[in-house]
């Protein structure tokens, strides 16, 4: 074969080559456009329809895949968005709803002892009581909406110091002392002689204790105990307030935080309940840096235990000797 021959056979194979890759390249960009347009009518069908279905992709192309894992990732995060908001709008549609009952029962009372007021023309000292009783019970469920939407917002601002929890439980049950005289509680407290300082917030710590005494009055008062114990630990401090009453049963137990969430017989009780002090008192627990949480069973022994950060002092404590635990 001569020198001419065996170019022009080289040629034929290059360009046989050169034909093949093309051919390749163009199947393959076919393909791609093929996935990216299937990917395309899935999405838009997907956002139309407003389906939970996710893309499907049979391709071995890595970027296609990768493409279609983050696609489906956002479709992931959009649902469980959508998902929340339905909850949340659920939660406000009863919120609402319990509002207005529970401002309704108070104005009713007032609107109606100011009428005989009207119409008789005189007040009684015991008309004259009630409505202010009335008047106060519809302020504190104002109060309580305000803390409760301004903790939720994130525009509540407390500020931190050294307290001695020791103190403030001892002060939050005496607060307590002539109901629970009256209503013939048994009170158990086992508190350390030697204070035991948390990085709080005074006024909160208080609200949340004070809560919780109060719910075991309203819930627990059939079993006429009530126990406060304070555990110290080396880098955390475990606050339970307990009762022995009728108890949260497993299904009431998952919902005892949410708002408005009130027990069946709560409303026949001498301190009424409106369902917001248990949300309120796991929200400021949060923003203390702690957390509430509850174990109750029924007819046996229900405790709420608040969890917070403890702070270690020198023996010649002073707010400078102080620091955290961590």
């Amino acid at each position: 074969m001569n020198h001419s021959a065996v170019l022009f056979f080289l040629g034929l194979i290059i360009v046989f080559l050169l034909g093949v890759i093309l051919y390749q390249q163009m199947a393959f960009r076919t393909g791609v456009q093929k996935s990216l347009k299937s990917i395309h009518i899935k999405l838009a069908e997907i956002l139309d329809t407003d389906s939970d279905e996710r893309i499907m992709v049979f391709t071995e192309n890595r970027a296609l895949m990768e493409l279609a894992a983050q696609i489906n990732r956002m479709l992931e995060e959009q649902h469980k968005q959508k998902v929340n908001y339905r909850r949340f709008e659920a939660a406000s549609r009863k919120m609402l709803s319990n509002i207005s009952h529970d401002m309704k029962t108070p104005l009713t009372v007032i609107l109606g002892y100011l009428e005989i007021m009207r119409i008789n023309d005189e007040v009684s000292p015991k008309m004259q009581e009630k409505t202010e009783q009335k008047a106060r019970e519809l302020m504190e469920l104002v109060n309580q909406f305000f803390t409760l939407a301004k903790l939720e917002a994130g525009d509540t601002d407390l500020k931190l110091s050294r307290l001695d929890i020791c103190e403030i439980c001892r002060e939050s049950i005496l607060e307590f002392y002539e109901l629970l005289s009256k209503e013939a509680f048994q009170v158990e407290i086992e508190l350390p002689e030697e204070a035991v300082y948390i990085q709080g917030n005074q006024e909160a710590l208080q609200r949340i204790l004070r809560n919780l005494i109060s719910n075991v009055i309203r819930y627990g008062r059939d079993g006429n105990y009530i126990g406060i114990f304070l555990k110290a630990e080396e880098n955390q401090v475990y606050l339970d307030v307990a009762d022995k009453g009728a108890g949260i049963d497993r299904a009431s137990a998952r919902h005892v935080f949410d708002r408005l969430f009130t027990m069946e017989d709560s409303r026949n009780r001498n301190i009424q309940g409106n369902g917001l002090g248990l949300t309120i008192s796991r929200n400021l627990a949060e923003q203390l840096g702690g957390e509430l949480t509850l174990e109750s069973i029924p007819h046996i022994r229900t405790t709420f235990t608040v969890k917070l950060k403890r702070m270690k002092c020198k023996k010649a404590s002073t707010p400078q000797s102080c620091y955290s635990a961590d």
